[in-house]
């Protein structure tokens, strides 16, 4: 695979011999970025909301694999609240480990679909098949971004398996984000509360703590961080799939 540049940069989070575990929500326009707020406050978020975006309105969690909302709300579960909210169209994006990369997108009340490069990531059951699941929904993903001519070479993206030695997650989110029309610091995203490097600095995104702003928000942020750093959002695929005890069926 051919992708531009290794991310994300030094310093923005994990380091090569852990890898990087970071993501993102975003809502696509029209919806306004003060509205995404309001229901960000509503849900008692914790995180940063990018500065404005003509396409987007960014909303990086403080724990991008834990729980970062209330009612025990995830990445993705805060996305399809996000949706269902403000009728919109809001996709979801995590990267753990640099070794799974997950999709999730939903228009209003409906999910479009999902997307797992690695089911197998992170558990402990070998007959979890660690091969791409979700391929199947890359023309979706791709006409609720509002780009359906890329949906051949979406498809081609998601589905191919990287060699772990050589590629990390990151850099095949680097090309998803760039078919779908999606800022590319994205990736370099983990580097906050600091400047994002090639993305906006710090002091362009509102911080919120339990969805309040300023000293309140760090206050209760860190008194909820408590309770939900002891608790874990639903599983990202509630069955994976399994290779067959008979080898001529799978």
């Amino acid at each position: 695979m051919a992708l531009p540049w290794r991310v994300p940069p030094e310093g923005s989070g994990g380091s090569a011999g852990s890898g990087y575990t970071y993501g993102a929500v975003a809502v696509r326009a029209p919806i306004e970025r003060d509205w995404v707020l309001a229901a960000l406050r509503t849900v008692r978020f914790s995180g940063w909301l990018g500065p404005p975006d003509d396409e987007w309105a960014i909303a990086v969690p403080g724990r991008s694999g834990g729980v970062v909302a209330a009612g025990r709300r995830g990445l993705l579960e805060v996305s399809a609240w996000l949706a269902q909210e403000l009728d919109a169209t809001a996709l979801a994006v995590r990267v753990l480990g640099d070794r799974q990369l997950v999709l999730g997108v939903w228009t209003g009340g409906e999910e479009v679909g999902r997307y797992v490069s690695d089911p197998a990531h992170g558990l402990d059951d070998e007959d979890v098949v660690p091969l791409p699941l979700g391929t199947e929904h890359a023309a979706a993903f791709a006409a609720a971004a509002g780009v359906p001519e890329v949906a051949g070479e979406l498809e081609e993206l998601l589905a191919e398996e990287l060699d772990a030695d050589s590629v990390i997650e990151s850099e095949r989110l680097t090309t998803v984000l760039r078919l779908l029309g999606l800022p590319r610091w994205l990736v370099a995203s983990a580097s906050l509360p600091h400047d994002v490097p090639g993305g906006p600095r710090a002091g362009e995104f509102v911080r919120l703590g339990a969805g309040l702003p300023g000293v309140r928000g760090r206050v209760a942020g860190a008194a909820v961080e408590v309770v939900r750093s002891r608790r874990s959002p639903p599983p990202v695929v509630t069955d994976p799939p399994r290779a067959s005890a008979d080898p001529w069926l799978f």
